[in-house]
């Protein structure tokens, strides 16, 4: 005999109240639905169509620039008075300007050999060169270290100061401002900046200064960045393409049409006179080198970048670190933007069209539009459009216009274009990040000053510890270990939330609907689920 299985009922007055709440909560979603969110995401459509033409119109731009530029316009030796300095037996080191070295760092147990060392190999005569490392550092240990480096290259004549603060006011622009004010560097034309990772090739001065040297109205050279371990995991690979594309793109365009680019704050070499012209490091933002390249430009100082000339640095490698870096980058330039805008419009010494370019290209375009219509429209309004299928998005807007903006963007890393597609959706992720600290920049909220040091691993110098020790068949140094979270510290909850929404949207489109965004959207839950759970500096 068959034994009959219990079964469970559901009392009907729980099953009606249930069906009401359920009744209740979709009528009230049609009653709102046409007459309010409709109209509300199709303006949220239309102002996201609007940014990404402006968007896809400035890289349109910047890509037949830098094709020109590449094919008809003269090198920077032809462009400008260029005479390399050359050593003289006679006059001996007096032909060469006195210059100052400014080494700031805080901190840097792993990497503050790196930038030293480099800044004592410069080809420059000793007489005539000048170093400054600027310590901030607070742990005594780490201040013993950096000072005992100091005077080992001392002992071998070279001309270098050890400087510290009582306190880091100011943070990176108080330190190269107080190093400024010492009697010494009224002998001192110009001043090269390198960060503490940052490993200049010996003729780095050589190759720079002639430009300087040989054009008054010529205030910055910069040089290019180059990657010591762009190898290291996926992370650093995506950094890489974004930065190529800067300084391969970016900064060469603004060098060739306007003389003017932001100052990357380091492996750059400056005219004291114009920064001193232009008032000085200023640490109103969390950009001083942008800050002081604007004023700079303001009063009729132009620029030169120099992709040829490069100088090694290192990338963050953990996700943290390249968070609190995104962060300042980006809420830095919106909060310098507030700031500033007012004072371009009312400068009466630079041209109208210059103007325009540092506004609207230089500022609204790639510091706040690039972000926003990133995050909006690709993580918030084209899923929500899945929802409401009264709203439709324009397959231009939708695929054609990001496929020919990410494409302009990979010119700069050839050879990471295989990690194309994932570099797309890792940049829709750090758009969040971005959007957000845009916005504390713009209303000068709680964070738009936040300072965090980008913690530094020295694969650098692991680097040349492997190699030197293959060379010499000496035991290799221990690698530095990355710092392990707790398992909780892991955890993005923003981005696990975003991943969340992402997956439902997915999955409402995947049953019911007829765009196939449901591909894209479930490749979007993965990466937002990777940077959530904080796995992303681990993928090699």
């Amino acid at each position: 005999m068959v034994e009959a299985e219990p079964k469970f009922f559901m009392p009907d007055s729980v099953r009606s109240v249930s069906y009401d709440i359920a009744g209740q909560i979709k009528l009230i979603w049609e009653v709102v639905k046409t007459p309010l969110i409709v109209p509300l995401l199709n303006l949220g459509v239309y102002i996201c169509l609007t940014m990404s033409l402006m968007l896809f119109i400035e890289r349109l731009y910047m890509g037949v620039v830098i094709i020109l530029v590449k094919l008809f316009w003269k090198k920077p030796e032809q462009r400008y008075r260029y005479e390399p300095i050359q050593d003289d037996v006679e006059l001996g080191s007096s032909n060469f300007p006195v210059v100052l070295v400014q080494i700031p760092m805080f901190n840097e147990r792993e990497v503050y050999k790196v930038s030293i060392g480099a800044a004592c190999g410069l080809s420059w005569p000793s007489d005539r060169l000048v170093i400054q490392v600027l310590d901030d550092s607070t742990d005594p240990a780490i201040k013993q270290l950096v000072e005992q480096e100091c005077l080992r290259w001392a002992s071998k004549g070279i001309n270098i100061t050890y400087q510290i603060r009582e306190n880091r006011t100011g943070y990176k622009a108080g330190a190269l401002k107080e190093g400024l004010k010492r009697s010494y560097v009224k002998h001192c034309e110009y001043v090269a900046i390198f960060d503490a990772d940052f490993r200049p090739e010996p003729e780095f001065l050589r190759r720079a200064i002639p430009f300087l040297d040989g054009n008054p109205d010529l205030a910055l050279v910069q040089a290019r960045w180059r990657f010591v371990n762009a190898d290291e995991c996926v992370l650093t690979r995506m950094q890489e393409m974004s930065l190529d594309y800067h300084f391969t793109v970016e900064q060469e365009v603004g060098s060739a049409t306007h003389a003017f680019f932001g100052f990357n704050g380091t492996a750059g070499v400056w005219r004291i006179a114009a920064i001193n012209e232009a008032g000085g490091w200023k640490d109103r933002t969390t950009v001083e080198d942008m800050d002081l390249a604007i004023r700079a430009s303001l009063r009729g100082w132009k620029f030169l970048y120099l992709g040829d000339l490069q100088a090694k640095s290192e990338l963050p490698s953990t996700l943290r670190a390249f968070r609190f870096q995104q962060h300042r980058w980006s809420c830095g330039p919106a909060n310098l933007f507030r700031k500033m805008v007012m004072e371009i419009v009312r400068n009466k010494k630079v041209k109208f069209w210059k103007k325009v370019y540092v506004i609207y290209s230089f500022f609204f375009v790639r510091k706040i539009i690039a972000h926003m219509v990133t995050f909006f429209f690709y993580c918030v309004v084209l899923p929500l459009t899945i929802l409401v299928p009264e709203v439709h998005v324009p397959i231009w807007g939708a695929v054609y216009i990001p496929s020919i903006i990410t494409i302009l963007n990979s010119v700069g890393t050839p050879r990471s274009i295989h990690l194309l597609f994932y570099w797309i959706l890792f940049e829709n992720v750090m758009s969040l990040h971005r959007t957000k600290a845009t916005f504390i920049g713009l209303l000068e909220a709680g964070r738009a000053n936040e300072w965090v040091v980008t913690a530094k691993l020295g694969d650098s110098v692991n680097n040349k510890n492997k190699a030197d020790a293959a060379k010499n068949k000496t035991n290799v140094t221990k690698p530095i270990k990355k710092p392990r979270l707790k398992f909780a510290e892991r955890f993005n909850l923003l981005e696990l939330g975003f991943a969340a929404f992402l997956f439902l949207c997915g999955c409402y489109d995947f049953v019911h609907g007829k765009n196939n965004y449901f591909v894209y959207l479930f490749l979007q839950t993965i990466t937002f689920s990777i940077v959530g759970f904080g796995y992303v500096g681990t993928i090699v």
